[in-house]
């Protein structure tokens, strides 16, 4: 498998191909797609109504992996239902409310860097860092109980699982996680908590959602904010790891850290791939005509380093651009976490330069191991030292 530039890690072949356009793809799951490795056509993808995310969860649609949202998913929908779900649960990561929660991640990023600090030198920020600390900001913000968070993370990794593990492993433990959630639900009605989880069942109460609306919003949710969040914390830090003129700049000045914090999410994109789009009429998208029933699928990784948009697309540029990457997406579908994924991101590279200015790579080829058989980018293991 390629390796990216950077160190940014083992792509599929057709994601390391060099060029942009429309090409065709045979996917993992055997079936032909086309795949957008241009960014202005990525947009277009993301947005024109004709590419469908609800016919791409029918059973007769072209598939990427079975690592896909359900039918009644909120990422599943198009049109007046998507607007009616993303309504309910747009409010709690509004800029003011993901604000508001800064002293909060800074007090877990803190703690968590105590215990490093505590236990080293030397440690593997995955396990220390990445892992528990979007872990605290969800349980916080969802509502999980902390009692119940090596439960939830046990399981959730099944939500993105395309090969690793067995189609019956990937069964139970999805049933798993519905049933952990179904009874998360219930306990909750009885308690009068501040929580996201705590709103959705009033909206429920009121008649905004349906009960299966309800669990699959609370999984959504759980996807969403969590596996992805952990990648991409810790493919940020491996790049600038990898790139030491960047990280002494963002050592000396941390006024640049939230611009590189854009560059990174550009340049490392923990999701690789937009979901699936069907066409549900034919549609031109460069020199190719798509055509009813085809599945379009967005490369955020390509369109992320177009030259037309950036030039040097690869470099990291601490200077600032502007933020129309595609790593949250494009359209109505774009990704309600991006404040707090960003501000989680901004928080970690800040504190951890600070606290451990000498942070590096530390010696020897286990030092930075890449998950494998998983929809999200990310890392096993990240080991460092100081």
């Amino acid at each position: 498998m390629p390796e990216n530039p950077a160190g940014r890690g083992p792509l599929p072949a057709f994601l390391a191909t060099d060029g942009t356009g429309v090409v065709p793809i045979v996917t993992p799951m055997g079936d032909k797609m086309w795949l957008v490795r241009d960014h202005a056509l990525g947009r277009f993808v993301l947005t024109d109504q004709r590419f469908s995310r609800a016919e791409a969860t029918r059973p007769q649609a072209p598939r990427f992996n079975d690592a896909q949202p359900a039918a009644d998913a909120m990422m599943s929908m198009d049109g007046a239902e998507h607007t009616r779900l993303r309504r309910v649960v747009s409010g709690a990561f509004s800029a003011r409310r993901v604000a508001a929660l800064a002293p909060h991640v800074e007090r877990l990023t803190d703690e968590c860097l105590d215990r490093l600090a505590a236990a080293g030198p030397g440690a593997d920020l995955v396990a220390g860092l990445a892992t528990p600390l979007p872990l605290a900001v969800l349980c916080a913000v969802v509502g999980i109980p902390p009692e119940d968070s090596d439960v939830f993370r046990d399981r959730v990794e099944v939500l993105f699982d395309i090969s690793a593990s067995t189609p019956q492993e990937k069964s139970r433990r999805r049933l798993e996680l519905v049933d952990y959630m179904g009874d998360l639900i219930e306990r909750k009605r009885r308690r009068t908590d501040d929580d996201l989880l705590t709103a959705l069942i009033g909206a429920r109460d009121q008649g905004l959602l349906s009960p299966g609306e309800l669990l699959t919003l609370g999984l959504t949710l759980l996807m969403a904010g969590y596996e992805t969040t952990v990648g991409q914390i810790g493919l940020s830090v491996l790049a600038l790891l990898s790139d030491p003129a960047t990280l002494t700049r963002l050592r000396d000045d941390p006024a640049l850290v939230e611009p590189a914090v854009e560059e990174l999410l550009r340049l490392t994109p923990a999701t690789p791939l937009s979901f699936p789009r069907v066409a549900v009429a034919a549609v031109q998208l460069g020199t190719v005509t798509v055509q009813p029933g085809e599945a379009v699928v967005v490369s955020l990784l390509h369109g992320n380093r177009d030259e037309e948009i950036w030039p040097r697309p690869e470099q990291l540029n601490t200077d600032g651009r502007d933020a129309v990457h595609l790593t949250f997406g494009h359209g109505v579908h774009r990704c309600l976490g991006a404040p707090l994924a960003r501000l989680q991101l901004r928080i970690v590279l800040d504190r951890l330069l600070r606290r451990f200015p000498r942070l590096r790579l530390a010696a020897g080829p286990d030092a930075v191991v890449w998950k494998s058989g998983l929809s999200i980018r990310g890392l096993v293991r990240l080991h460092v030292d100081w």
